[in-house]
């Protein structure tokens, strides 16, 4: 079941020429083509299926800093202050609002760790609280529960995930850029070395910049151009439940369950970390990358099925250009759900929040996070073949810093000062000594 998500019609004709060109229109292909058409390329932004219909819909819609990865910390922070900016710069509504996020919990163990992470978030300017049993209890009053401690993180929010894409899409058409929706790239083509051209299933677009934000599917894409870039994905499923009017929190996280408010009258219920492994040709080439990853996380990671080999997006095999790809046999990826899960998620949510005992279930859908097996994503041009950026691996971190990634893409793009620094998000890291040797393609 696909998760709610606004269309926005898009029906110009494809350019022949682009200053660049942008494949993926999740949450961080569209603020790149955004902060590219901001100053002043010709920008096409290519989609093989519908505008944020992958993961940019399918998640919790939490902007955040409180417990990043201190490698993505400042990018977070910078996004912060972007998701504001857009409004102001594009008179769009992306439903961000700085509603602050609560953390609660009863284990001490947690509770040190968070603790821990608040003074190095201190460190560098980071604000974030501390919650006492009782400031925790009084903010979870519509748990009806009393609880040990908890973090509230005062300038962190929430954004739309069914809005935000599409209205970002709709800006850069203000901008004059260029916006297709079932038109899958099925390749490059390069001279001298460098990209000259994007082959697209509607023609062929003459440009020497590409930036690769394409999700779940960006490294079988890597691999047709040669490029090693090790990604898994794991399947997750939340579900949204009607609410009434009432006291419950916008955003809250517990060990059982993390609630999100959307909008005035659904709440998003998700259960944070837990997923099936769906076994991949692509998992198998990668394993010992992701090894260290998945024996960490295992009391919340289970195996999976077949749909990962059916759905093509981690597939090894290689595509020619003027046929129909794995892109274009599957529009969009749209796993099925997880129902034990879905069960689980809901009863613990009426557990927590005893308002919720009658809410009815609006929606419930699963989708495909893409990781890297550090949990950080690569935003970086590519050495092996100049003009060709790539923006993937976000590992269900990407909505909340989609603004700044997209910053950081334009700013690699055009030569700018980058808002961040960039060398934490360099594709090399991933392939140097340390990881270890894996398979050739």
């Amino acid at each position: 079941m696909p998760a709610p998500l606004l269309h926005i019609e898009t029906s110009q004709p494809l350019p022949a020429q682009a200053d660049a060109v942008v494949i993926g229109a999740g949450i961080v292909g569209v603020f790149s083509a955004y902060y590219l058409a901001r100053r002043g390329l010709k920008v096409v932004l290519l989609e093989k299926g519908r505008i944020g219909a992958e993961q940019s819909s399918r998640n919790w819609g939490w902007c955040r800093q409180q417990n990043r990865d201190a490698r993505e910390l400042p990018i977070s922070t910078k996004s912060l202050a972007l998701w504001d900016e857009f409004a102001a710069e594009s008179g769009e509504d992306t439903g961000f609002r700085r509603c602050g996020l609560v953390y609660l919990s009863n284990d001490d163990a947690e509770l040190a760790g968070w603790a821990k992470w608040g003074e190095f978030a201190k460190s560098v300017g980071v604000t974030t609280h501390m919650l006492s049993a009782a400031q925790a209890s009084a903010r979870a009053a519509a748990t009806g529960q009393s609880w040990k401690g908890g973090v509230f993180s005062p300038t962190d929010g929430t954004a739309n995930p069914e809005r935000a894409a599409p209205v970002v899409a709709r800006a850069i058409i203000k901008l004059g850029g260029s916006v297709h929706q079932m038109c899958a790239a099925r390749g490059l083509e390069t001279e001298g070395g460098k990209v000259s051209g994007v082959v697209t299933e509607s023609g062929t677009i003459r440009t020497p910049l590409v930036v690769l934000s394409g999700g779940a599917w960006a490294s079988s894409f890597c691999r047709q151009l040669g490029i090693r870039f090790p990604q898994a994905s794991i399947r997750s499923s939340i579900l949204e439940v009607r609410i009434g009017k009432g006291s419950l929190p916008d955003a809250l996280h517990t060990k059982q369950v993390s609630v999100t408010r959307r909008g005035e009258d659904h709440l998003r219920l998700a259960i944070s970390g837990k997923a099936r492994v769906d076994p991949t040709a692509q998992q198998l080439l990668f394993a010992q990358y992701f090894l260290p990853m998945f024996a960490k996380r295992w009391r919340s990671l289970a195996p999976g099925g077949l749909q990962g080999l059916l759905s093509g997006h981690e597939s090894l095999s290689r595509w020619a250009l003027d046929q129909a790809t794995p892109m274009e046999r599957n529009r969009i990826l749209d796993p099925k759900l997880d129902r034990a899960q879905i069960e689980l998620t809901l009863s613990r949510a009426r557990a927590l929040l005893p308002e919720l005992q009658t809410a009815p279930v609006a929606a419930a859908w699963a989708g495909y996070i893409d990781s890297t097996p550090d949990g950080v994503p690569v935003i970086a041009d590519v050495p092996s073949l100049p003009g060709f950026v790539l923006a993937a691996g976000f590992s269900g971190h990407g909505f909340g810093i989609g603004p700044g990634a997209g910053h950081l893409v334009a700013d690699i793009v055009t030569g700018g000062a980058p808002i961040v620094d960039p060398r934490p998000y360099r594709l090399e890291r991933l392939n140097d000594a340390a990881w270890g040797k894996v398979a050739e393609f």
